[in-house]
């Protein structure tokens, strides 16, 4: 029988198998008396009771979107007490009780203002008294929420958001009303010299026709700007040249465009800028005999009691008085440098202290043989004067490697987008 249908032609073959399964699978289909509708749980056009909660008919009252409400800011006066603002806010002595026995925190919150605290009130389509906000700081506001049968308290966070600003000027006076007109504040100001204050001296530095350009970032609350932030790349030019500096966000320091570090072993000016009396001078005639005498140093006056830094890091050589000097300091910062400041009127270290750069070693003041009050500055380098405006400084630790390379990439950036602000406000 097989060698027969082997012996047939290949599409018989699959016919034939194709019939046999077809008819096995008719075989095993169940009898016609066995598939029945099964009953399901309600009938098409039967009625049937329903169960009704009476208390699920009753209208509820719609939650008050809490950006539908209307505001109105009061200030508390000298004097006031919250009754007294509540009865400026037409709200009742019994909401206020109400409110200051929900909570011991939101009674702290209303029964301790002060002159200058702000409340705010929010009100629904009603007048009804819907929440109140008591601003802590740019950041952070007390609000009392009103719920079912009571009120809620709780600090709540506002949302910040950052922007880019830029600023400019030239110098035509000096940099710190070049920097007010510019629109800078005193800490930006500061944060300016700061950076640059490895490089340029600028109490004595600074020329007209020098320069700057910053991108700075500012942080915005409820579409306000509440603080303005760190200065994210700086341009500055000072006598023909021209100096960069841009943010490190992993290392909070800056670094010029080729990750080398603008932060240097010694400090320019080691007091903030004032005008100074007298520059490096070898052949300076002698304030008090008339003669002419080496001047080896730099003389800054400031106002008496100025604080005066360490340039740098090191040990007090020396921390004592003479009838010449005065009060004074040395500080040896290594075999190689070391640093003095004469005519203070206070001392604050002693000889042996280790001392960071930029730490208050004393104030400013008239001591020694002096004509009037000012700091006199000198410094050394293998035990010669140098003029500390303009003596190469060692620098502190640079960028190396993928660090650097982030950097770089991140620093044309920030350069480019200083430049684009830039653009931007000329085109303005």
């Amino acid at each position: 029988m097989l060698s027969h249908f082997a012996r047939l032609p290949r599409v018989h073959r699959v016919l034939i198998i194709l019939f046999i399964v077809l008819i096995g699978a008719a075989l095993a289909l169940p009898e016609p008396k066995s598939l029945r509708e099964e009953k399901g749980l309600y009938q098409l056009g039967q009625a049937y009771p329903v169960e009704i909660n009476p208390a699920n008919l009753a209208i509820q009252a719609s939650t008050t979107s809490l950006s539908q409400l209307r505001w109105e800011k009061f200030t508390v006066g000298s004097g006031e007490s919250a009754a007294i603002v509540f009865q400026r806010a037409d709200l009742s002595s019994r909401l206020l009780y109400n409110l200051t026995t929900a909570s011991k925190e939101i009674k702290q919150q209303l029964t301790k203002l002060r002159p200058g605290d702000v409340l705010k009130f929010g009100f629904n389509a009603d007048d009804e008294l819907i929440q109140i906000k008591r601003p802590i700081n740019a950041y952070q506001a007390y609000v009392i929420t009103k719920t079912a049968d009571s009120y809620k308290g709780g600090i709540e966070a506002k949302e910040v958001n950052y922007q880019y600003n830029y600023a400019e000027a030239s110098i035509t006076s000096n940099f710190w009303n070049a920097a007010i007109s510019a629109g800078l504040t005193a800490n930006q100001i500061m944060e300016l010299a700061g950076i640059f204050g490895w490089d340029i001296d600028f109490a004595l530095d600074i020329r007209s026709g020098d320069s700057f350009k910053i991108l700075y970032q500012e942080k915005i609350v409820e579409g306000e700007v509440v603080e303005r932030g760190q200065i994210i790349a700086a341009i500055f030019t000072n006598q023909g040249d021209t100096f960069k500096a841009i943010l490190d966000d992993k290392t909070g320091n800056y670094f010029d465009e080729n990750g080398r570090a603008m932060k240097k072993a010694f400090l320019r000016s080691p007091l903030d800028f004032r005008r100074v009396t007298s520059n490096f001078n070898p052949t300076r005639r002698h304030p008090v005999t008339g003669k002419v005498r080496a001047h080896r140093g730099t003389d800054y006056a400031a106002p008496v009691g100025t604080p005066i830094w360490a340039a740098g890091d090191g040990i007090v050589q020396k921390s004592s008085y003479n009838q010449f000097n005065g009060n004074y300091v040395f500080i040896k910062h290594s075999n190689t440098y070391i640093t003095k400041y004469l005519h203070l009127t206070r001392r604050m270290v002693k000889t042996g202290q280790r001392v960071k750069q930029g730490q208050t070693i004393g104030t400013l003041g008239g001591t020694g043989r002096v004509t009037g009050p000012h700091l006199h500055y000198e410094f050394l380098v293998n035990g010669v004067h140098k003029n500390a405006r303009t003596v190469k400084l060692p620098q502190s630790k640079s960028l190396v490697g993928k660090a650097k390379q982030t950097f770089m990439a991140n620093a044309d950036i920030r350069l480019k987008k200083l430049d684009r602000y830039r653009e931007l406000l000329a085109y303005n």
